[in-house]
């Protein structure tokens, strides 16, 4: 079944709002294995709407549209839903209710003109707004189904989840693509794309011309290199076992550069081992200005386990708090008594510390990109860490942070 996003909005198309709609839309799709071929982003103009629905039911059985439901005269997706059905926009007076009470709720009147988020093309089913005010729609075009859902994020999600998933699997049954399918994420870090491909290239040929399992990779910036298996069966048992079982053969291939699955995130990896080993952490942060704290502390139950950050941007900080002798701070020998520091001044077991340049400018001799990280767990010899990282100041500074977690999980035990 192959479903094409048109995000609809003269806002994205003058780069006043970034589309993370589609985004989202295309990765939930594809965990339920429904093919994205195509997306569309289209102004607040009906013919040109209009146009963008036909071409995508031209090549696709449905279409997930987002946006243009709301109150306003630019909200037009409704009245082009109904040009490309033929039939008239009828007004939903439970919908009406409905929005008058989510506004009573809050002590305040509606005005008139969301009346206009109740109506609907004939023979469309509305979806209850469970989040705001804007009902979604599911409109049948023959045989073929478009979804109309709000723009607001948070509303999209829920919305999709609760009604347009269950809508769409509906319709794979009974086009007799039944069968369960089943997906899991591999994450990792360490790694490019290229070079993970071609770790995995043993398992990618093996599967070509299968097409279950299916291994896909997916490039997430500054969280790292996603792995995604797919497997299809024909119940939740026999899917499961194959799911599993390529898991197995992708990890065996991954190796170390694997840290978590699906929802984890490299703090969550990081906060598991510090909790196997009944240890607890503390932090000395310069280039970082507290980014590897904010990571850490959301994780439920950090207190736990999480001890504080000293954020000593300044030479003469990190001097006059954590006893720094004179001398370069961009440096192996910095990076270790930051990382003595921090296990000396917070309590804790382990000591971490990041220290180096995020640019525009050199320092101490050393260009941007330059980040030394310094370890210091109990049982091993405190170490530095030189780390070469690219891209702009906001990059190096979000790269150094997550590097220097997977350097910590690295040498964490395992749970």
């Amino acid at each position: 079944m192959r479903i094409e996003v048109v995000a609809v909005g003269t806002e994205l198309l003058l780069g006043q709002i970034v589309d993370t709609n589609s985004a989202w839309l295309g990765g939930q799709l594809a965990l339920a294995g429904v093919d994205c071929h195509y997306q569309q982003s289209v102004g607040d103009n009906l013919d040109r709407i209009v146009l963008a629905f036909r071409t995508a039911l031209a090549r696709s059985e449905g279409i997930i549209v987002c946006g243009g439901l709301g109150p306003t005269h630019d909200d037009i997706t409704r009245e082009a839903m109904a040009a490309i059905t033929g039939v008239p926009l009828i007004r939903d007076e439970v919908i009406v209710e409905r929005i008058r009470g989510f506004f009573s709720s809050r002590n305040r009147e509606m005005p008139e003109s969301n009346a206009r988020q109740a109506d609907r093309p004939e023979g469309s089913s509305p979806i209850d707004q469970a989040l705001g005010t804007a009902p979604g729609l599911i409109c049948p075009v023959g045989n073929k189904v478009v979804y109309a859902l709000p723009g607001v994020p948070y509303e999209l999600e829920e919305m999709f989840t609760r009604a347009v998933l269950p809508d769409l699997r509906r319709r794979q049954l009974a086009a007799g693509d039944g069968g369960i399918i089943v997906s899991r994420v591999l994450k990792t870090w360490g790694t490019s794309e290229s070079g993970l491909g071609e770790l995995l290239a043993p398992r990618i040929e093996a599967l070509q011309g299968r097409g279950n399992p299916t291994i896909a990779l997916l490039a997430s910036g500054i969280e790292g290199i996603k792995v995604r298996i797919t497997a299809k069966g024909a119940d939740a048992e026999e899917a499961g076992a194959l799911l599993a079982a390529e898991e197995a053969e992708v990890r065996s291939l991954v190796a170390d550069i694997l840290f978590g699955l699906d929802d984890e995130t490299m703090e969550t990896a990081v906060a598991a081992r510090l909790l196997a080993g009944d240890l607890t952490l503390g932090l000395a942060e310069s280039l970082t200005g507290g980014l590897v704290a904010s990571r850490l502390v959301a994780v439920p139950g950090a207190s736990t386990w999480f001890r504080g950050s000293l954020v000593t941007y300044a030479t003469a900080v990190k001097q006059d708090l954590l006893g720094l002798p004179p001398g370069p701070v961009v440096s192996e020998a910095a990076a270790l008594a930051m990382a003595a520091a921090a296990r000396r001044l917070l309590g804790s077991d382990v000591g971490l510390a990041l220290t180096g340049v995020a640019g525009p400018d050199d320092q101490d001799g050393e260009p941007p990109g330059t980040v030394l990280v310094g370890l210091d767990l109990p049982g091993r010899d405190p170490e530095a860490i030189r780390l070469t990282l690219p891209g702009d100041r906001d990059r190096v500074r979000q790269y150094a942070a997550i590097s220097a977690l997977d350097l910590l999980r690295r040498r964490l035990p395992t749970p």
